[in-house]
């Protein structure tokens, strides 16, 4: 890593506790390389600088909205950090192939599949993630925050914000016999997304409050442990 990156990503780790109160303890179960897939939410914009610095120095990356570079902070930091660019609303065929290359890489790719902000309640999932799961066939783990929809209120009154992050048991991605279609591939991106429902507080479940209750058809759970030895072997 370069001293840019490593005074930058200090610097922003060290603004970001004074600012909030970041309860991240379970992403120690997150491994230390990847080939990985962090599915999560996505409520707003504080939680990459967040979940950047926690991770690190474990070797990771993100899919970004391309808009991204265009911000004044945000864009030199994608930059910095290393963020692949996503052009949304059309199949970035670039984008999937930097993404497949970090996972062959080893390392962790963080995505959401909401594909935009929620402010608070789960949206509908994207099937984008489906097919990078497939063709890699890397492991996915979710991961979701919650708490700090009222960062910047907070931050005009001078308080401090709760951010609280959740982490769930690894999966993999089984999509049965047959053609992966857009529909397949729609129920095994929602079925994922329940997973994070199943890690939120209810109230921000979203379109998936109803279905925390289905078993899961095309995703089974593996093991930490099993996890880890793929790392090891």
């Amino acid at each position: 890593m370069s001293l840019t990156h490593t005074l930058v990503t200090g610097g922003i780790k060290g603004v970001l506790h004074v600012l909030c109160r970041i309860d991240a303890s379970q992403m120690a179960r997150i491994p230390s390389s990847g080939p990985l897939i962090l599915v999560a939410n996505h409520i707003s914009s504080l939680e990459v600088p967040i979940i950047y610095t926690q991770l690190q120095p474990r070797p990771a990356t993100a899919l970004a909205k391309a808009e991204t570079w265009e911000h004044p902070l945000f864009g030199p930091l994608a930059s910095i950090w290393d963020a692949i660019p996503l052009h949304r609303g059309e199949a970035d065929a670039e984008a999937f192939r930097l993404a497949l290359e970090a996972l062959a890489q080893g390392r962790i790719l963080a995505v959401a599949p909401e594909g935009t902000r929620s402010h608070g309640q789960l949206q509908r999932g994207l099937p984008g993630v489906v097919l990078l799961a497939l063709r890699s066939k890397a492991p996915l783990m979710p991961m979701v925050y919650y708490g700090h929809e009222s960062f910047r209120e907070n931050l005009r009154r001078l308080r401090r914000t709760d951010f609280h992050v959740v982490v769930g048991d690894p999966f993999v991605v089984d999509p049965g016999a047959g053609r992966v279609d857009a529909e397949r591939r729609q129920a095994i991106v929602d079925e994922m997304m329940v997973r994070l429902a199943l890690l939120l507080p209810s109230e921000y479940r979203g379109v998936y409050a109803d279905a925390v209750n289905r078993a899961p058809i095309y995703t089974r759970t593996i093991s930490l442990e099993s996890l880890t030895a793929a790392r090891i072997s």
